[in-house]
Parts: C-alpha cells; sequence; structure tokens
C-alpha cells in the first residue's frame, strides 16, 4: 500500500500536464472582471486563484475534494488531510501509515518550550502560536534542501515533509500553550497509541470520563479544515509560500491572519452573546423572550453573531453537524438550549424584517458553546483550536502549489487618481 508520499508522486506528474495544457491551450480565457467596488471592497468575489481542495457553493456550503463537509463529519482529520491532498479518502492501512508518519514526527524540540514559558504570562494564546510556529522555521527540510540547490521538481516533496512535521508537532505545541495559559506549570506527554484529536484532547487535560470533548475535537478539527483559497488565512499562507518561504513561515504568517477579530474570533463573539442572553434572562429565556431580545437588538442596529455569511444562503452544514452533535450529548445544556432556540426563531425574524440576505447560522454560531459545555472557558483560546485544525488546509494547498509549480503572488495595484481616471474617461464615451 503506497504511503501518502507515494501516492501524490503518481499523481503529480498528471497534475503538472492538466495544468499546462490549460495554460497552453486556453490561457487567454477570461475567467473574472474587477470592478472598482471590488478594488475598493477586498477583490470580493474577484476570481484569481486556483484551489482545489475545497469549494464553498453558496446553497450548499463547504465541498472538500467533492464531498460535502457534512459526510465527512464521522472521518478523522488525518483522513480528510489525505483527502486534502490525494482527492480520495484512505483506505484503512493508508490511514494508519499517515498517522504512525505523524507520530514519529511529533516530537517537539526543547527550546520552543522554552520559548513559550518566557514569554510575557498574558501573551495572547495566538501571539505564542504563530511564535512557536514560527521557531520551528529551524527544522525546516524545504529551507535546508532549496540552499543545496534542489530541483523545483522537488519543490513539494520538500513542502510536504515540513508539513508533515508541522501538523504532527501543532497538537502537543497548542495543548502546551492551553497549559501554561491557565498557569499550569506541568505538560502532559503525548500518547502515541491515540489519534490526532484524541492526543489532543487528552494533552489538553479537560476532565473527559465519557470521551465525548475527544468526539467534539475530532468533529472540530475536521469541519474546520479548509475554506477555500480565498479566506484571510489561507490566502496569507499562499502569498507568503509563494515567495519560496518554508511551509512553517507560511503558515505562521497565516496564524496570524486567522487571529484578526474578522476572520478567526467570531466564535469567541457569538459565545459572548449566548452568555449575554443568559445573564440577561437568569438562565434560559423563553421564546417570547428571546424574540422580542432579538428584535430589540436589531432595532438598535446591532447585528446578530453567528446569523449570515459573505457566501453561505443556507444553514452552514458545519453548524448542523455540531448541533447534531449538541443535541445527543448536551441538550439540556442552558447554554447549548439557548444557542438551539435562537436558529429557531433568529432566521425568521431575520427574514421579517429583511435584514440579511443570509439568516441561516454559521458554524461560529454554536463552535464555541460546545466547547465551554466541556469546561473550555478561555475564549481567548478558541482561535488556536481553529488553528490547528485550518493548517490541514493551508498546508495541503501549499503543497499543491509547490507540485505545480504556482509562481510568486503579484497582483498590479492602481492609484486613486488612476481610478478617477478611468471612470472619467469612460463617462466622456458614455
Amino acid at each position: 500500500m503506497a504511503t501518502l508520499k507515494e501516492e501524490l508522486s503518481n499523481r503529480i506528474p498528471n497534475l503538472r500536464r492538466e495544468a499546462r495544457d490549460l495554460i497552453d491551450g486556453a490561457g487567454s480565457t477570461v475567467l473574472s472582471q474587477v470592478t472598482l467596488s471590488q478594488v475598493f471592497g477586498g477583490m470580493r468575489g474577484v476570481t484569481g486563484l486556483l484551489c482545489d481542495t475545497s469549494l464553498v457553493e453558496p446553497d450548499k456550503g463547504l465541498i472538500v475534494r467533492g464531498i460535502p463537509i457534512g459526510k465527512l463529519a464521522a472521518r478523522k482529520p488525518e483522513e480528510v488531510f489525505y483527502l486534502l491532498l490525494t482527492g480520495r479518502l484512505p483506505v484503512a492501512r493508508e490511514l494508519e501509515a499517515l498517522q504512525t508518519e505523524l507520530h514519529e514526527r511529533s516530537s517537539i524540540p526543547n527550546y520552543i518550550w522554552d520559548l513559550l514559558f518566557a514569554l510575557p504570562a498574558d501573551s495572547h494564546p495566538m501571539t505564542m502560536f504563530s511564535a512557536a510556529i514560527l521557531a520551528l522555521q529551524r527544522e525546516s527540510v524545504f529551507s535546508r534542501r532549496y540552499a543545496q540547490g534542489m530541483h523545483k521538481d522537488e519543490y513539494w516533496e520538500a513542502a510536504l515533509e515540513d508539513s508533515l512535521a508541522l501538523l504532527a508537532k501543532l497538537p502537543a505545541i497548542a495543548a502546551g500553550i492551553y497549559r501554561i495559559h491557565t498557569g499550569q506549570r506541568t505538560l502532559r506527554s503525548s500518547r502515541p497509541e491515540l489519534d490526532w484529536s484524541a492526543d489532543y484532547a487528552q494533552m489538553l487535560g479537560l476532565p473527559d470520563p465519557s470521551g465525548e470533548f475527544a468526539n467534539l475535537l475530532r468533529l472540530y478539527l475536521t469541519l474546520h479544515c479548509d475554506h477555500e483559497g480565498g479566506n484571510v488565512s489561507a490566502f496569507t499562507c499562499h502569498t507568503v509560500g509563494s515567495a519560496l518561504s518554508s511551509p512553517i513561515l507560511a503558515v505562521s504568517a497565516g496564524m496570524n491572519g486567522l487571529a484578526g477579530p474578522l476572520h478567526g474570533l467570531a466564535n469567541q463573539e457569538c459565545l459572548h452573546f449566548v452568555l449575554e442572553i443568559q445573564h440577561e434572562f437568569g438562565g434560559t429565556p423563553t421564546d417570547q423572550q428571546l424574540g422580542d431580545f432579538i428584535r430589540a437588538r436589531l432595532k438598535e442596529g446591532s447585528v446578530i453573531p453567528g446569523y449570515g455569511h459573505a457566501v453561505l444562503r443556507v444553514t452552514d452544514p458545519r453548524f448542523t453537524a455540531l448541533h447534531a452533535f449538541g443535541q445527543r450529548v448536551c441538550a439540556e445544556d442552558a447554554v447549548f438550549k439557548i444557542v438551539d432556540r435562537l436558529y429557531a426563531l433568529t432566521p425568521a425574524i431575520l427574514q421579517q424584517q429583511g435584514r440579511a440576505k443570509d439568516p441561516w447560522p454559521n458554524v461560529d454560531a454554536i463552535s464555541g458553546s460546545l466547547l465551554y459545555h466541556f469546561g473550555l472557558e478561555q475564549f481567548d483560546y478558541y482561535t488556536v483550536l481553529f488553528g490547528v485544525s485550518r493548517a490541514m488546509g493551508m498546508c495541503a494547498q501549499l503543497i499543491l502549489n509547490r507540485a505545480l509549480g504556482t509562481p510568486i503572488m503579484r497582483p498590479r495595484s492602481i492609484t486613486s487618481e488612476q481610478l478617477k481616471e478611468a471612470v472619467a474617461a469612460r463617462q466622456r464615451v458614455a
């Protein structure tokens, strides 16, 4: 049975041929036009990136290599990483081989712990996470081989080596950051008999007698694996990696984008909102009380956190998967009950008031509440969990881009004066 590297070695020559044939035969095909509003609006809606790992369909949600994310909810993150790279799920022996590779690479250099313990006690967990990843650059196979004169056809192999080593280490690093951040000076050792998610869960050290917290973490890490190529973290990682910076440098940069409040912090804001409701009513409000609360919030010009999405026009299937988990595991939990009733009431109210093109919940509307249920109450840590998962998508996209030899990112910019001149010229013609 082929290893992941062998599987990619068999697939990449075909990918390269297909790319060359497309460029040679139809390189002048127009895929997108850019409006002035899009120039000012963060290039939203501009087609300008290749991403085979996943796409987001407005009426379906996240699709990973042709498979709707909801159908992957029972899969392990390691299986999903294999899928992201190869386009198919691994069979049992292939999964076992990948898990073995990850365990063999999971040891954390002592200088990483020295760095994390030396940071100020009030450092943000995402600062710690990005710094730890950045420091691992010392271990980069890609950088070492590039300095030795590696041929460009081998870039993907070195990128795969760095990516596997990084993904192998992230659970222990992330768990260590949680324990340091919460004032626990002792770290928990990895257990190689456990899968990637379960090992992460036990290294965090939260009580989990039922094993359901590990199940939640497995589901969470699978659902957040990737989200096309244009989100801030993936796009940042791609841009940095396109300069032939190592995957370690590129992923660290992507994490800095994920740490922004408009990207990876949304689940914290949603949980704050749910807890505000719980505090306001001293528990779970009635539907009448909750409906009035939502309408009052909208009347004052505020949004309902977790409702609406830049692309989706249906309930986020990742929300659906987490909601089903909550109904099974903690249906009577007070915080989950508020999330559940918000889901029942909010879309109709938003539609009645014409306040949202997409009145449906996204994944952030629920993920924080489930983490909170299991005792993970450090809100500023939640983005680290997100980062551990999203690193899979960043690495997969980067490996494939190195295999295809995509060039350095260099879109052309335009000045405000040139924009004004272009508008004036068009108006004269009209």
